[in-house]
């Protein structure tokens, strides 16, 4: 069993236990039966669409799908516009629980973050064990370096590596997107040299 069904298999098992993600709901609208699920975008769109499939046939509720930045994720949630948040964020995630804003965390799956570069490697980063080692290299080359800069979970853990690497990133060499995933890696196929 593949590792991605694993963690699917987890994330239905939690839906179906029907656990709100606000700390104002007790359980999805009986009145309506349906209920309204944000998703961190970086979850293929496939797999959302077939766990609400699940969740819908198993329970009879009508689940709504929402695919943003696991930041805004969070927000929308803790406003009380979702009812289920799947999210990659922890300590943001928990702050929202000790808040009072949300309740009962669960942590479902994981996420492998990995830095991509070109393959002549400017910044000497192939091989390196620590990935705070490998943000020193990146910053002290000023090789060119591009973030989300969308504050979703993603951005969340780069900038705290950048923190435990005691680097400030800025310059030419670092460029914050504001864009999802695949529009931040295609950046570098655009010819954006020296963008800021």
């Amino acid at each position: 069993m593949s590792r991605l069904f694993r963690a699917a298999a987890v994330v239905v098992a939690a839906l179906m236990l029907g656990a709100p993600a606000r700390a104002d709901a007790v359980d999805l609208d009986a009145a309506r039966r349906e209920g309204k699920v944000v998703w961190y975008t970086s979850l293929p769109i496939a797999l959302s669409q077939k766990l609400a499939g699940l969740f819908e046939q198993k329970t009879g509720y009508t689940i709504k799908t929402i695919a943003v930045g696991t930041g805004q994720a969070l927000a929308l949630a803790a406003r009380g516009e979702a009812d289920i948040v799947l999210a990659h964020a922890p300590a943001l995630e928990k702050k929202y629980v000790a808040d009072g804003k949300m309740l009962d965390r669960r942590l479902v799956m994981y996420n492998d973050f990995v830095i991509i570069g070109p393959s002549d490697d400017p910044a000497k980063i192939k091989g390196l064990r620590r990935a705070s080692d490998a943000m020193n290299a990146i910053a002290a080359t000023g090789s060119r370096f591009v973030s989300r800069g969308d504050n979703s979970g993603t951005h969340l853990l780069e900038k705290s590596l950048w923190k435990l690497a005691g680097v400030e990133p800025q310059g030419a060499w670092y460029i914050e997107a504001g864009q999802g995933m695949g529009a931040t890696l295609g950046i570098e196929d655009l010819g954006l040299e020296g963008a800021q």
